[in-house]
């Protein structure tokens, strides 16, 4: 009898299919929020409705403006997923809930490994009340982040005193 695939990497698995609606030219991106068992919202990353995505321009601003990664997030056209799954989610369902993010480079394919949400996404999972994000680093592997952490590093936002 073949052994049941963890309740991690279903939820990964799912958010991993999510990503399959990004249109970023560089990373493509899946994440679902649940709670209790229950799938509360998805997101992937995409420009705002009603707006071009840049597969649909055919090129990304951030690469034509030879930004580095990690870098000058707001000249990025697209929504990052976990900001889309929480914005598709009242609070009140989110509180206490974990968040599923798998990532792909959008060329190749390839599984993030070091995948991780930005400063602002952290800030945004912190509001939410969410209290762990699981992010896939190989097939069947991942990595548990206790939202508290990112509350205690307060290292986003430099100490001007």
């Amino acid at each position: 009898m073949e052994q049941r695939i963890s309740k991690e990497n279903y939820y990964l698995n799912i958010a991993e299919t999510v990503l399959e609606r990004a249109t970023c030219l560089r990373r493509v991106f899946g994440a679902i929020i649940v709670k209790n068992d229950e799938i509360i919202s998805t997101g992937y990353n995409g420009a705002p409705r009603g707006r071009r995505n840049c597969v649909d321009m055919g090129f990304c601003t951030r690469e034509a403006m030879k930004v580095p990664r990690g870098e000058r997030y707001e000249l990025c056209r697209s929504v990052h997923a976990e900001a889309n799954a929480i914005i598709s989610a009242a609070r009140r369902d989110m509180v206490g809930g974990t968040l599923y993010l798998v990532g792909r480079n959008a060329q190749t394919g390839e599984l993030l490994h070091d995948a991780t949400s930005c400063a602002m996404c952290r800030r945004m999972v912190i509001n939410a009340g969410l209290s762990k994000v699981i992010i896939r680093t190989t097939a069947s592997e991942f990595s548990v982040v206790d939202v508290q952490d990112w509350v205690n590093l307060e290292d986003d936002v430099p100490d001007l005193q």
